[in-house]
């Protein structure tokens, strides 16, 4: 008599490896492209017309590197079978500010494009981070913070 669990009673699907894969057709790389050209105009625009800090674009590109370099890591990884980086930490970096050099990453090394649940996931923290950076510059317009860094 064997004490390993009987797979045959277990409901399909239970088991990671059995499961069906979450991917889709990737979207059509405008899809990609043309939030992140929006933003980088708006952005551009609101730096000037606002009058904002120069550590805001500063971090959104030091995030955007940290991004880019974990998916190119993830995707090497991935090709490899090796130790990959978590969707977590692709997301949150995405949501700290790196998700520009996240979405050219995606589309450059083809990765993180087909898996629908992540796709989702994604965008949401994009629409997250735009929010809360909109919020916070405009709470800070109407309270009248002083947002220069004295070095």
């Amino acid at each position: 008599m064997s004490l390993a669990p009987d797979r045959r009673s277990r409901p399909s699907g239970f088991d990671a490896a059995e499961r069906p894969r979450d991917l889709s057709r990737p979207l059509p790389a405008a899809l990609s492209w043309w939030p992140l050209a929006v933003f980088a105009g708006v952005f551009a625009v609101a730096y000037v017309v606002l009058d904002l800090p120069w550590w805001m674009p500063a971090l959104y590109a030091v995030m955007s590197l940290l991004a880019f370099a974990a998916y190119g890591l993830d995707k090497s990884a991935a090709r490899r079978a090796g130790q990959r980086v978590s969707e977590q930490t692709l997301l949150a970096l995405g949501l700290l500010c790196g998700w520009p050099g996240a979405v050219i990453a995606q589309q450059l090394f083809r990765h993180k494009t087909r898996k629908r649940s992540f796709r989702r996931a994604f965008w949401r923290t994009v629409v997250l981070n735009l929010l809360l950076l909109g919020s916070f510059v405009a709470l800070a317009r109407l309270r009248g913070w002083d947002l220069t860094l004295r070095l």
